[in-house]
Formats: structure tokens, sequence, C-alpha cells
């Protein structure tokens, strides 16, 4: 089955499927474990101190996803916040041009010092080094399967998400020299060849692997051994149809978006745990945010609030997190106003600002986040994109 991402150009919303509680104590027992051993992991969604990040931060990037050629399109963020185009660099491989029906096309690694990004049209991963100066290409390797989506990163251990042909997971080393190896043994299935995936993450400090899967209304896991290889898997069906991207939280928490086939302001959200050895249990859900298509969820870096984009809405949602035992509430269900079709979704560092690409108006708009969670739309918005862009990642 095909999902589609639903995007509302005026009054009609056209739905584009196939490109869109664990007890607190038991938690808490976790917690010395988990503050110890947390690497600061931007991809996985595990806490980090800005001090452990590399010091090229202040960029906005995004993947033109282009068939002729894949770019990295790159912005340079000012203290305000407002976004200035800096330069494009090639990625070595082609992009899809059209939409991936994904969340994590392009990320940056847990120490800030490299970009990787998807080549869908070409079955190929790309690895940049970031540099003050911009992007200095390292590797473009094949990703082990076919239409790369998502890619998730923990110290040197890289894994990407093929939706196409099959479907699978497969495995990459990062060697210091930031070129990708392929790790033998690695590929892994999906949970059905028509599983229609969305997102492949790290949880639990890289020790278990999660994927949602649109057409099969399941979230996956894979436990990861210590040579870095899956080994059992897991599977939950969603708590609503069409789990979609996740925000991974700390103590196994993940939140995921529930885009029930684009219903008009069916969506939802919902709070998972995953255990050590790979289970997932249901800790809170589904919570409705009353929009239209919600597809992409992130989490700021103190763990409290989490957006989600609406595509069919254009608008963003936002809800109120307990950290620790991953309770949800609806805080917002209009937070923000967007450009139309809003996909993809990234915040800052210090969650200070959140980016969103909105692929109907080939637009990239910005929020200051405050304190509270509100969010305030920040002056000028970034215009021109190819219509294919897809991917976004800050820091």
């Amino acid at each position: 089955m095909r999902i589609i991402h639903l995007m509302a150009y005026t009054t009609i919303a056209v739905v584009l499927l196939a490109s869109c509680q664990k007890e607190k104590s038991r938690l808490e027992n976790n917690f010395n474990e988990d503050e110890n051993s947390v690497t600061a992991n931007k991809s996985s969604g595990e806490d980090e101190s800005i001090s452990q990040r590399g010091n090229n931060r202040g960029f906005v990037y995004t993947l033109s996803n282009e068939t002729s050629g894949n770019k990295v399109i790159t912005y340079k963020r000012a203290a305000n916040g407002s976004l200035t185009y800096i330069a494009s660099y090639a990625s070595g491989g082609n992009g899809s041009g059209g939409g991936l029906g994904n969340q994590g096309a392009v990320i940056i690694s847990n120490d800030g010092d490299v970009l990787l990004a998807v080549n869908a049209g070409s079955n190929t991963i790309s690895s940049f080094k970031i540099t003050g100066n911009g992007l200095n290409l390292k590797s473009t390797v094949s990703s082990g399967g076919i239409t790369p989506v998502s890619i998730a990163q923990h110290n040197d251990l890289v894994y990407v998400l093929n939706a196409g042909g099959n479907g699978n997971i497969s495995g990459f080393r990062l060697g210091e020299n930031d070129k990708l190896t392929p790790l033998s043994s690695s590929t892994r299935p999906l949970s059905s060849s028509m599983a229609g995936a969305a997102q492949v993450s790290f949880v639990r400090n890289g020790k278990v692997l999660v994927i949602t899967e649109k057409a099969t209304n399941k979230i996956i896991t894979y436990t990861v051994n210590a040579s870095g290889r899956p080994e059992a898997m897991h599977s939950i069906t969603a708590a609503s149809p069409t789990p979609f991207g996740f925000a991974p939280g700390r103590f196994g928490n993940i939140y995921v978006s529930e885009a029930v086939g684009g219903a008009p302001n069916a969506s939802n959200v919902s709070s998972y745990h995953i255990s050590y050895n790979g289970s997932i249990s249901l800790s809170e859900g589904p919570v409705a945010t009353g929009q239209s298509a919600a597809c992409w969820v992130v989490l700021t870096e103190n763990g409290r609030y989490i957006y989600t984009t609406n595509t069919a809405s254009n608008n963003l949602s936002s809800y109120t997190v307990h950290p620790v035992n991953g309770n949800i509430n609806l805080f917002q269900s209009a937070a923000a106003t967007s450009g139309m079709g809003p996909i993809d979704a990234a915040l800052t560092d210090n969650s200070k600002y959140l980016y969103v690409l909105n692929a109907g108006s080939h637009s990239i708009t910005g929020y200051s986040v405050a304190g509270n969670g509100t969010l305030t739309a920040l002056p000028g918005t970034i215009t021109g994109l190819p219509a294919s862009t897809n991917g976004l990642a800050a820091d």
C-alpha cells in the first residue's frame, strides 16, 4: 500500500499516501545508568550537552533531492535565528525528484563534525565533513538496498533505512576519516516486504534501533549487539494507523506521529517505551492533534516539548512531555502556522529555534521557542527551493 502525505494548497487537501507507562519507579531506577552512559546523539534523540558538540554550529541543511544530482543546501543561522544561503554541495548521488514519506533524510553526527545524507534516486548515502567554511564530501557508498530514506547514527555506527523494494536496514562504520564503510552481515528485513517504512533511529544509548512502518501500522525494533549488528526483532501495532515520524527521548521513550491515513482532523501522537531487550509498549495515546496528516516530530533538548508538522493543515501542534515516564498532553493544537504542506522539522542544539520545510510552498519557515514551549514566527522566509526538497537538519 502506498502512503501519501496530505498537502493543502487552497481548500483542497491532496493526499500523498506513499511519498505521508512504563512504571515511573522502574524508569527512575534507570536514571543513573542513562545519565552516566548517555552519549550526545542528535539523530538518536539522546540528551546532549552543547559543549560536547563541535565548533561548527549555526547552520541549517536540507537536500535538493533532484534526479539530476542531489545537493545539500546550506544556510547560515544568525543570532536572531534568520537564515542566509551559503552554498550547495553535491552529494555524489541522485535524488528521487519527489516525496519520500520519511523523516531523517539528512542528519548531523553526535559530535557535530559530520553530516550524513541519503541519495534516494541512486541508492547511496553520503558523508560530509562539516567545517567553518562549509562541507567537504568524504564518501558516497551503496545504501545496501533500494531507496534510502532515513539515517541513524550513534558514535561510529550508522544505519540506513531503505524503503524501496522489499525494504531493509543496513549498517556502516563511520571512520576517523569521516568515510562510510559497509558493516558486513548487518542488513536486516523489515516486518513486511510492503512496510512503507518512514524512519530509523537509535534509542537506549545505541543498544536498540527503532523503525516506523506506515503501511503495516507497526513500530519495530532490533537490538544491537556489541559488534554493531542487529539481533532480535520486536514489533507492536501502533495505537492508531500510519505511524510516521518519531522523536526519541531518554529512558527509552519515543514520541510517534500517527497520520491515520491522512483523514481530516484525525491525526494523533502516541508515546511508547522501548526496553533494553527491544520490547515495545504503549505509554500513552493516541492523543489527538485536532489536525490533519501529522507526520514529522521533534523533541526539545530538555525533553519537555514535542512539535509535529501537520502537512494537510499547514500548521504545527505542540505537546508537553514528562521526560521520565513519557506521558504527553496536547499543549496547543495549532501552535503556529506554516507554509503550505509542512513536512520536515528541525530544532537547533539549544532548542532556541525551530525550522520547518514546507513542501507545498517550497520554503523554510523559522520560529523562536520560548521557555514555556510557545512558538513565535521569525521574520523572513526562505523561498525558491526545488519542489523535490526533502530533509532538514540544524545545529
